[in-house]
C-alpha cells in the first residue's frame, strides 16, 4: 500500500534532524554550522520550508522558478528576502561541483560563448568544460549579463549556507554522500533503519577532531575537480592533526588519494603526502613507489619495522613477502607460493565457466561429497550473531541510518569490549552451547538492519555444518582474530567449505584468476586457527559426467512480462545418453490466444485440468539442479521459467548453453539455424514441431552433434 507524507512532511524531517544536534554532538558543531542553526529557528514557517526545500537539492544551486510550491505562502517574496538576508547570492558563488552537477552541457557551452568562439568545445567532455569555464571566470570574472536555455541567469541561486549544511550532513551521517531525503525513504518504508540501536553518542570525540574529519572529507569529495594548481596547494597546507580513530580514516582517505594523483605531477611530492598516512595501501603504495626510484635504504628501514611490529595482518603479510623478495632474493611472492602450491586440482565441465564454485560443489556431489558455498558470508555471520549483543547493545549506532557500529568503523571493537567477548566465549564452551547461542540470535534479531550479512533462510546452514563437522577451538580463534582485527579479516575468505572424511576450506581458482593479498591473509589465518584450507585449481574439459537438461517450452506469446508457460519439456543427458525425460502442460491462468492455438496445437480447453506453475515448480528445479539448463535460443526458455520462479519469490540459476551458438560454433555456413530447418538439415525425426518434449528432443540431438564434432576435433 502506497503511504502518504503530510505536505511539510520535509520541514518535519529537518526539525528531527536539527534536535540530533541538541545532544552529545552539541559540543562538537563548527562556528558556522551553530550560527546556520540558531538564524534558521527565526526565521518563520514559511522561510524555512524554502530553506529545506532548497537543502533537500542534490546541489547548492536552485532555480527558483521551480519553488512554487502550494503549501508555502509567497515562496517568491521570501525568496527575495532570504536574498537580502544573506541565505542566497547569485550564480557566481557557486562551485565547480554545482555547476557541473546543475547546468546541462549546452548551458556550459552557452556560458563559454559569452568569453568567445565556442568552436570544437562540443566534443569536450562536461569535465573539461567546467575546467575550461573556470579558467576563464578566474582570468576574466563572470559575464556581466546573459542567459541560460531561455532562463534568465538571475533565476539560478547559489545556497550560501550550503557549506554548514554539508558539515551537519556529515556530522549525523558520517559520510558526504548522504542527504535529507533518507527521512523520507524511512517514513515510505523504502529505506529500513535501527532506531533501537540508537543512543546519544557524538560521532567524534572533539571539537577539533570533527573539524579535521571534514576538512578531510570535504577536500576527498572535491578532488576529483581540483586542476593541478589546486591539488599542489592542497598538498602544501598544514594538514590538521586528528586524535580519534574516526577522524584519522578520513585524513588517510584524503592522504592516499591526493598522494596519488601527485604521483603522476610531482613523484616526491606524491610519496610525501602519501608518506603521512597510516593506512595499509597508502604504506604498500609508498614502499612499492619509493623501491622504483631507489630509496632502497628507506624501504628496508621501513619494511622491517613493518615486520617487527606490524599493525594489521594485511600489512605484514605485504612486508614480508616484499623484503623476502628484494632483500632475500626470493624469486617468487606469497601469492605466487600458494597458487603453485595448489593441493588441489580438478577438471571441471567447461559450462561451468560463468559459475565456478557452483560447478565445484556439484562435481563434489556427484561424488558424495559435502559442499557448501561460503565465502565471507559464513564468517561475517557467525562473527554478527555470536556477538550480537556486544555490537548492537554494548556497542551503539550513532544514527538510525548507520548500519556499522562505531567500534567496527574505527576497528577496536577487541580493545573496546574485551571482557565481555571473553567472557561470552568462555560461557561458549561446547559447540552445542554455541549453535544453540546463534540460533537464539538469528531467531530474535531476524529481518534486522546490520552491515555483516543479509537474512535469508538459508543462512544457518553452513553456519550448522560447521559447528557439526569442525573444532570448536579453532572456531573461536577465528572468532577472536575477527574482534582483534575485523577491518582486515572482514573478506577474502575461502569460496566454499567441504566436508569429506574431515572439513577443509578451498579458495577455487579457474585459469586466470589471481589470488588477492585479502585472501591470502585470510587464508593464512584460518590455517593458523587450525583449519585445513586449500587452493584449488580448476582446469576446463568436456567432463562426461556433467548433467545437460535440454529444455523447450511453450508460451502465451512471447514476452515473460505477462505472458507464461502452457507446456514445458525437458531431456537429461549424461555423457551424450538420455538419462530421464520430463513433460507436462501448464494452466498458464489466461487464455491462450488463437494464433498461438494454431501454432502449438495447445488450446485453453487442453490446459483447464493442468497443474498451475508453482504446482510443478519444485519438479522442475529438482529435475534441473546441478544441470547446465539448454535450449534452442537458451535466453527465451530460460527467461520464462527465471521470471515463474520470480512470481513465487523464489531463485532460479542454471548455468545456460544455447543450441543455436554451439550450431553456429561447430557447423558454420548454413542457410539457417532455426530448430525445424537444423533438424531437416541433419535428418532428425520430429514428432510434433511447436510442442515443448518434441523440439526439446530435437534440440538434445543437435546438442550430441555439436558435442561429438568437439571430440572428432579434438581427437586430431
Amino acid at each position: 500500500m502506497r503511504k502518504d507524507l503530510p505536505p511539510r512532511y520535509y520541514l518535519t524531517h529537518f526539525h528531527e534532524f536539527l534536535r540530533f544536534f541538541e545532544g552529545a554532538s552539541a559540543t562538537l558543531l563548527s562556528d558556522s554550522a551553530a550560527k546556520f542553526i540558531h538564524r534558521f529557528k527565526a526565521l518563520n514557517e514559511d522561510e524555512q520550508c524554502i530553506i529545506v526545500r532548497a537543502a533537500n537539492r542534490k546541489y547548492a544551486i536552485i532555480d527558483r522558478t521551480q519553488f512554487n510550491y502550494a503549501e508555502i505562502n509567497s515562496p517568491q517574496a521570501y525568496i527575495d528576502a532570504l536574498t537580502e538576508d544573506g541565505w542566497f547570492g547569485d550564480i557566481t558563488h557557486a562551485s565547480l561541483n554545482d555547476i557541473s552537477g546543475v547546468l546541462t552541457k549546452d548551458a556550459i557551452i552557452t556560458l563559454l560563448a559569452e568569453y568567445g568562439s565556442t568552436q570544437g568545445l562540443a566534443s569536450l567532455t562536461k569535465p573539461k568544460l567546467v575546467t575550461l569555464l573556470d579558467n576563464e571566470i578566474r582570468a576574466n570574472g563572470w559575464p556581466s549579463r546573459f542567459s541560460i536555455d531561455s532562463n534568465s541567469i538571475e533565476n539560478y541561486l547559489v545556497c550560501l549556507f550550503d557549506d554548514s549544511l554539508r558539515f551537519l550532513l556529515f556530522l549525523y551521517f558520517g559520510n558526504t554522500k548522504s542527504r535529507l531525503n533518507q527521512f523520507s525513504m524511512r517514513d515510505l518504508g523504502v529505506m529500513r533503519t535501527r532506531s533501537d540501536s540508537v543512543t546519544d553518542v557524538a560521532r567524534f570525540e572533539t571539537k577539533a577532531d570533527t573539524e579535521a574529519a571534514w576538512f578531510y572529507a570535504n577536500h576527498y569529495t572535491q578532488l576529483g575537480y581540483y586542476d593541478r594548481e589546486a591539488l599542489f596547494a592542497l598538498a602544501n597546507e598544514d594538514f590538521p592533526t586528528t586524535e580519534g580513530v574516526s577522524a584519522g580514516f578520513y585524513r588517510d582517505q584524503l592522504l592516499y588519494a591526493l598522494g596519488l594523483k601527485l604521483l603522476d605531477e610531482d613523484k616526491q611530492k606524491g610519496l610525501h603526502i602519501l608518506g603521512l598516512a597510516e593506512s595499509d595501501k597508502a604504506k604498500e603504495k609508498w614502499i612499492r613507489e619509493s623501491y622504483k626510484v631507489g630509496n632502497i635504504d628507506d624501504v628496508k628501514v621501513i619494511l622491517e619495522s613493518i615486520i617487527d611490529n606490524p599493525q594489521s595482518d594485511t600489512l605484514l603479510a605485504f612486508a614480508e613477502d616484499f623484503y623476502a623478495r628484494k632483500f632475500n632474493k626470493k624469486r617468487t611472492s606469497s601469492v605466487t607460493d600458494m597458487l603453485r602450491s595448489a593441493s588441489r586440482e580438478l577438471a571441471i565441465d567447461v559450462s561451468q565457466n560463468q559459475q565456478v564454485e557452483r560447478g565445484v560443489l556439484a562435481h563434489y556431489a556427484r561424488h558424495g561429497i559435502k559442499g557448501w558455498r561460503t565465502e565471507n558470508r559464513l564468517w561475517r555471520s557467525i562473527f554478527g550473531l555470536t556477538f550480537w549483543s556486544q555490537l548492537y547493545e554494548e556497542d551503539t549506532l550513532v544514527t538510525e541510518f548507520d548500519r556499522r557500529p562505531l567500534s567496527l568503523k574505527q576497528n577496536n571493537f577487541y580493545a573496546k569490549f574485551k571482557t565481555s567477548i571473553e567472557g561470552l566465549l568462555s560461557s561458549l564452551d561446547s559447540k552445542e552451547k554455541l549453535l544453540f547461542h546463534i540460533q537464539k540470535m538469528a531467531t530474535t534479531h531476524y529481518g534486522k538492519v546490520n552491515s555483516l550479512f543479509i537474512w535469508s533462510s538459508r543462512l544457518l546452514e553452513p553456519i550448522e555444518a560447521l559447528l557439526q563437522y569442525g573444532e570448536l577451538q579453532s572456531i573461536q580463534n577465528v572468532l577472536r582474530m575477527m574482534s582483534r582485527d575485523f577491518e582486515n579479516l572482514r573478506d577474502g575468505f575461502p569460496d566454499i567449505m567441504v566436508y569429506d572424511n574431515g572439513l577443509r576450506f578451498e579458495e577455487i581458482k579457474a585459469p586466470g584468476d589471481q589470488l588477492r593479498r585479502n585472501q591470502l591473509v585470510s587464508i593464512q589465518r584460518l590455517q593458523q586457527a587450525g583449519f585445513d584450507v586449500a587452493v584449488t585449481t580448476v582446469n576446463w574439459v568436456r567432463d562426461p559426467e556433467q548433467p545437460y537438461v535440454v529444455v523447450d517450452i511453450e508460451t502465451t506469446g512471447g514476452n515473460n512480462s505477462y505472458n507464461r508457460i502452457t507446456e514445458i519439456g525437458m531431456v537429461k543427458l549424461i555423457a551424450g545418453e538420455e538419462v530421464d525425460r520430463y513433460q507436462t502442460l501448464i494452466n498458464p491462468q489466461r487464455r491462450i490466444p488463437a494464433n498461438i492455438t494454431r501454432l502449438t496445437g495447445i488450446s485453453d480447453d487442453m490446459v483447464e485440468g493442468a497443474p498451475i506453475f508453482a504446482d510443478v515448480a519444485s519438479e522442475i528445479a529438482a529435475f534441473t539442479e546441478d544441470s547446465v539448463f539448454v535450449a534452442h535460443n537458451v535466453n527465451f526458455d530460460y527467461g520464462f521459467i527465471k521470471q515463474e520462479f520470480a512470481r513465487l519469490e523464489q531463485p532460479f540459476r542454471r548455468p545456460k548453453m544455447c543450441t543455436v551458438r554451439e550450431m553456429r560454433r561447430t557447423y558454420p555456413g548454413l542457410p539457417s539455424y532455426s530448430l525445424a530447418n537444423l533438424t531437416k538439415h541433419f535428418y532428425i525425426s520430429m514428432e510434433r514441431h511447436h510442442r515443448a518434449l518434441s523440439d526439446a528432443k530435437a534440440a538434445a540431438e543437435l546438442l550430441k552433434l555439436a558435442f561429438e564434432k568437439d571430440d572428432r576435433e579434438n581427437a586430431l
